[in-house]
């Protein structure tokens, strides 16, 4: 049988700290990938369905804080990818001319977002017994902001999605301020503040 723990009162000059202002080890170039990979068994996926509104979508990226949404079915099944380059770039623009008339609220996630057949994916396996820098090297050889990376699960018996490699986010953890949008100046970016420090 469990026993109760012993408590006690608390002290003055306790103060609270933010969940951010906890201090993790350094990321280096060098760090296992793991460590920078956003782990989907840890953190709920940022998800939303083909037929929502891109506004509405962009609205959620926005609440939630990140660039990268899951476009996937009522089953759960994966059926794209939609970022904040897809919401905010040159591709509602130039759907927009081509749909004469047509306005930005007209536009729904399927419109935008990269159907799941073009979407590239890392193996856990790999992930496993890289570093930071080599996921850095993939993303920029591809003209990436994200990458996912897939596991193999053998209860449901068929692959899913194990987590999310963003480059804004591998940034942060190795302390370069970066702008948003732009890979090529972004891996710029990095490698450059990478280069002075």
């Amino acid at each position: 049988m469990h026993k109760p723990l012993p408590m006690s009162k608390m002290k003055p000059g306790v103060v609270w700290l933010p969940a951010d202002a906890h201090a993790p080890k350094p990321t280096l170039v060098n760090s296992p990938a793991i460590e920078v990979m956003t782990d989907l068994r840890q953190v709920l996926a940022a998800t939303v369905s083909a037929g929502e509104s891109v506004a509405r979508a962009t609205q959620q990226m926005i609440a939630r804080r990140v660039r990268l949404l899951l476009v996937v079915s009522d089953d759960g099944l994966i059926e794209g990818l939609l970022s904040a380059r897809d919401t905010m770039g040159e591709k509602p623009v130039k759907l927009l001319q081509e749909r004469r008339g047509a306005k930005f609220s007209d536009l729904v996630v399927g419109d935008l977002m990269v159907p799941r057949q073009y979407i590239d994916v890392l193996d856990i396996d790999t992930v496993l017994h890289a570093e930071v820098g080599s996921i850095l090297a993939t993303l920029k050889a591809n003209g990436r902001q994200h990458a996912l990376v897939i596991d193999y699960d053998k209860l449901r018996g068929g692959e899913v999605v194990r987590g999310i490699f963003s480059a804004t986010q591998i940034a942060r953890q190795l302390g370069v301020a970066i702008p948003i949008f732009e890979v090529a100046q972004t891996f710029a970016e990095i490698t450059s503040a990478l280069g002075s420090s």
